[in-house]
């Protein structure tokens, strides 16, 4: 039985709620700081899964073509509409963020998204889990997640909240997927996977921290691609 997901999903939910509500009270230095680590961390956790990598053109190869695919089908726009229309329903329940504009929005909820739905972290523990039964390095996540989101939500609102929907509906999804193909992965696919998962880890972080505006929703579909490209390179150049 699936227990990590449920915990992630759930502390997203507690994070975003508790900082909606004390939002007001947290010094404003204390909101610009936070996300800045939060953006390091990533970063950081990135560069220790991106080290894994076994046939790193293969992962590279991957992340282009996803990318592309992103890019042509306009993934990071589609996903900012539906933060939009997230925010109006939401501002309908509960009091809404005052100062931030539309772009603002869009921008910071499209990276803390993929930061939590799309981590490699969150990833790997879901497929861990999935294959061993072992939910602590989602627990792990959890901790980082449940403070990660209540910072944001000092910033993006009640809105932050739902993110720990999608959250749940992915790690189950990845989890699920992982038991049908465990006899598939090998260790160096994983490595692979674990590098492009790193990447789009970076990416997020740097883009948190308002150093680059990488596209880091057009980049999800690499993770997808890589493991095939990279079982694909081992049989034909390995």
């Amino acid at each position: 039985m699936l227990i990590g997901p449920y915990v992630n999903g759930v502390a997203v939910i507690v994070g975003g709620l508790l900082g909606s509500l004390v939002g007001k009270r947290i010094p404003e230095r204390v909101k610009v700081a936070l996300p800045l680590t939060f953006g390091l961390c990533s970063v950081g956790l990135g560069i220790n899964l991106v080290i894994k990598v076994k046939f790193m053109p293969a992962v590279v190869l991957a992340m282009v073509l996803g990318a592309v695919i992103g890019e042509a089908f306009f993934l990071e726009k589609q996903i900012g509409r539906a933060a939009g229309t997230t925010r109006g329903l939401i501002n309908r329940v509960f009091p809404p963020v005052q100062g931030l504009s539309h772009d603002e929005f869009t921008e910071k909820f499209v990276a803390i998204l993929v930061l939590f739905c799309a981590s490699g972290t969150g990833i790997f523990g879901a497929m861990h889990e999935g294959m061993t039964g072992d939910p602590s390095i989602l627990y792990i996540k959890t901790v980082l997640d449940l403070f990660t989101a209540a910072i944001f939500a000092t910033m993006l609102g009640f809105s932050v909240m739902t993110i720990g929907l999608p959250l749940i509906a992915v790690q189950v999804a990845l989890a699920t997927l992982a038991v049908y193909i465990l006899h598939m992965i090998t260790p160096n696919m994983m490595g692979d996977f674990s590098c492009a998962g790193g990447l789009i880890m970076v990416a997020t972080g740097l883009r948190i921290c308002n150093i680059k505006p990488f596209p880091v929703a057009n980049m999800l579909p690499g993770l997808v691609l890589v493991m095939p490209f990279s079982a694909l390179w081992a049989k034909l150049f390995a």
